[in-house]
């Protein structure tokens, strides 16, 4: 279901984006055209670099029911969005978390959430960036998103805690 849902979201957000460089060209604004994406690296494939990456990002291996019960959502997961996706440099892990973030708060994919706003951390995002993507999810999301999104920060926040002991 990914290609009939994920990609059609994609391509109506780049045609979004083209109207707005549209409108600013219009407007006499030259926007600066980025960079392409470095090459992905020729010495591991696909599926070692997605490995890598997710194992990073997550900070552990990932397994478990889903994977054992459809095992080639990992290959997809690890070939082609951690492999070819997240293997790209145009965004750091930092930016691609926040990005991600900020998607996942605005679909019913709370569990994806919840493991990114961990990830978030993983890559060393502080609370308050957190916090202030949260305040931006309020003023142009929407509460309920940025409730959402603040209730499951503070449990995974709550779950990083070191155990107090006596």
């Amino acid at each position: 279901m990914y290609a009939y849902t994920g990609f059609p979201r994609s391509l109506n957000g780049l045609n979004t984006f083209i109207s707005v460089l549209d409108e600013r060209q219009k407007k006499g604004i030259k926007d600066e055209v980025g960079r392409e994406a470095s090459p992905l690296p020729t010495d591991k494939t696909k599926r070692e670099l997605g490995t890598e990456i997710q194992t990073t990002l997550v900070g552990r291996p990932v397994s478990g029911p889903t994977y054992d019960f459809a095992p080639i959502i990992d290959t997809f997961l690890k070939e082609h969005l951690f492999g070819d996706i997240f293997g790209r440099d145009i965004l750091d892990f930092q930016e691609r978390e926040i990005a991600t973030v900020s998607a996942l708060a605005s679909l019913p994919a709370e569990n994806q959430l919840n493991s990114h706003l961990n990830v978030s951390m993983n890559v060393g995002l502080t609370e308050a960036q957190m916090r202030q993507v949260v305040s931006v999810l309020a003023d142009k999301v929407g509460k309920e998103e940025a409730d959402r999104t603040n209730r499951l920060l503070d449990a995974v926040l709550k779950k990083r805690q070191p155990p107090t002991g006596k």
